[in-house]
């Protein structure tokens, strides 16, 4: 390490929030696990592609005036 590297490095140093998310995964050794799981249950979903494509095809174009109920 350089002299100027070692003349301005910090100790180690853990800020409250660090500290405390290090507490929090020490008293719950299952937190990841169960952060994994919600996180599954919410958004890890698998994409039918081909379904999706066709909503895309069918979609009917909105009109410019939202509210216009037909052409006159």
């Amino acid at each position: 390490m350089s002299i100027l590297l070692r003349i301005f490095r910090r100790p180690d140093y853990n800020s409250d929030v660090t500290q405390f998310i290090d507490k929090l995964k020490a008293d719950r050794p299952d937190l990841e696990t169960r952060q994994r799981a919600g996180r599954a249950l919410l958004w890890d979903k698998h994409v039918d592609r081909t379904a999706q494509s066709e909503w895309r095809a069918a979609r009917v174009a909105q009109q410019p005036y939202v509210y216009q109920t037909g052409a006159k």
